[in-house]
């Protein structure tokens, strides 16, 4: 068994915290994604968990031994880095091989690893070649086939698809997922990418400014984020938000702010200023009848960013700013007017002060 777990994990470099008080139970067998940005401590997590850096309180477990003072060739893990760290020297078959060969694991064993790590890998054709030789895909499937080999407890994957380009990143994502989930190892990945850490993380950990903010599928924080960090960090295009004055309205509230004057049934038990969260998917163009939506809401485009069968309009409703989602090519520019309706049921509220997600009578309905 692999669990991994983090009791009340702190880092410290000098008077700065950069990881405070987290506590994390992975699963054996459990893809568990690292997200935030730059700076929120999850890469400090992922290198204490390897044993780079060492931990200023609390305790790290894999499987039921204690790990804080074991060093990182002792915890049976493997990592996969951003820069690949290949040997240039040396051809794919002696990198999947070197750390086998330093364990002096047998000859026969070690053909066999690497012949099983290349095939799972489409890497057969390219074991003579090296490093130089291979686009950054291949290099960076020969850096996962190293970690493969080994066949550790756990994996730990840093940023690992950072330098390649679109197209290879979408396929190599695929092609983590479906291995980490044919050898079924506890595996914790590292990304300031959300649209990575949706696609691919079982469970994802949420961290900004060294705190864990929410942890959960990515059903969970999509649908049900905790507070407005994790709101506006999930999803893209990202969450907008306005605040907004509140009052009582027969069978629901009524939202005020700037252009947005509309009456949501069925919500209820919020206060009388909030942060309103809308999701490019809750707002659309105005079409009369349709009962999905309130208002019309008037505004001006502000940006429009065509994606071909989708269009993202930016407005700004007399200070309320959104995301219209239209389907199809719009035929929008910048200062156009426009009316858009909301989709209730798809809005989220914070509290002003604090940014933490507020229930709601259409959320208890849910």
């Amino acid at each position: 068994m692999a669990e991994v777990r983090f009791i009340d994990v702190d880092k410290r470099y000098g008077g700065v915290d950069a990881v405070r008080g987290v506590s994390l139970d992975i699963a054996d067998g459990e893809f568990m994604v690292f997200v935030g940005p730059s700076g929120s401590g999850k890469t400090t997590a992922l290198r204490m968990l390897a044993g780079l850096e060492s931990i200023s309180g609390g305790q790290i477990t894999i499987g039921d031994r204690v790990v804080n003072d074991v060093a990182p060739r002792e915890r049976d893990i493997a990592m996969v880095f951003q820069d690949y760290a290949l040997y240039p020297q040396m051809t794919v078959f002696d990198n999947l091989a070197f750390g086998l060969r330093r364990r002096k694991v047998p000859k026969d064993e070690i053909a066999r690893r690497v012949a099983r790590a290349a095939e799972a890998l489409d890497l057969g054709r390219y074991l003579r070649r090296k490093p130089g030789q291979l686009s950054g895909g291949q290099a960076q499937r020969v850096a996962l086939g190293r970690a493969l080999v080994r066949d550790p407890q756990v994996f730990l994957m840093d940023e690992p698809l950072s330098n390649l380009d679109a197209k290879l990143r979408t396929q190599t994502r695929g092609e983590i997922k479906r291995l980490q989930q044919e050898v079924g190892r506890t595996t914790v990945y590292v990304t300031h990418d959300q649209v990575e850490a949706m696609t691919m993380g079982d469970r994802i950990a949420v961290m900004n400014d060294g705190v864990l903010e929410q942890v959960g599928t990515p059903e969970e924080l999509y649908e049900r984020p905790a507070n407005r960090f994790v709101a506006g960090f999930i999803g893209s295009p990202a969450m907008a938000f306005f605040d907004a004055d509140v009052v009582a309205a027969d069978g629901g509230a009524r939202l005020r702010c700037g252009a947005v004057d509309v009456v949501l049934p069925g919500v209820g038990g919020l206060p009388a200023e909030v942060t309103v969260g809308v999701r490019p998917e809750c707002a659309r163009p105005w079409e009369e009848g349709d009962g999905r939506l309130v208002g019309p809401v008037s505004g001006v485009v502000e940006y429009v960013e065509a994606l071909g069968r989708e269009t993202f309009v930016g407005v700004d409703a007399g200070g309320a700013r959104v995301v219209v989602h239209c389907e199809g090519r719009a035929a929008l520019q910048p200062g156009d007017a426009i009316e858009f309706g909301i989709a209730p049921a798809g809005l989220r509220f914070f509290a002003c002060d604090s940014g933490l997600a507020l229930p709601t009578a259409v959320e208890a309905a849910r």
